[in-house]
């Protein structure tokens, strides 16, 4: 993990949450999903608490960039924003305005950046 992604991690989850991240493609997303959520669908980013202290995100880097080109947004900073939104996800947050808050305050924070992404 870069040094980047490791401060946004322990910004948000302490330095004692122990996090796997895992780089993947459609085939393991869609098992996934079908298997932890019940979705028969490919998803760009899954994540797995697994106890108070330890957490699996799983990123799929060819949606990823394939969903980044359609919204006309960099990969990199659409990818990081994922990154984010999982982190949020692990940490209690469910989707709504608050979490949409905290996600924008972490990107401007470490990146300067807004989150194009719609939510």
């Amino acid at each position: 993990m870069n040094k980047k992604w490791k401060k946004i991690k322990e910004a948000v989850l302490g330095k004692d949450f122990e996090l796997s991240l895992v780089f993947t493609d459609s085939k393991l997303m869609r098992r996934l999903n079908e298997k932890y959520r019940g979705k028969r669908k490919v998803t760009t980013v899954l994540s797995f608490p697994l106890s108070k202290k330890t957490g699996e995100i799983f990123l799929n880097l060819p949606l990823i960039k394939k969903e980044a080109k359609k919204l006309e947004l960099d990969a990199e900073q659409y990818k990081i924003y994922l990154f984010i939104h999982s982190l949020l996800h692990l940490k209690g947050y469910r989707h709504g305005k608050e979490m949409n808050r905290k996600e924008q305050k972490i990107l401007r924070n470490y990146y300067g950046q807004k989150n194009h992404h719609g939510n």
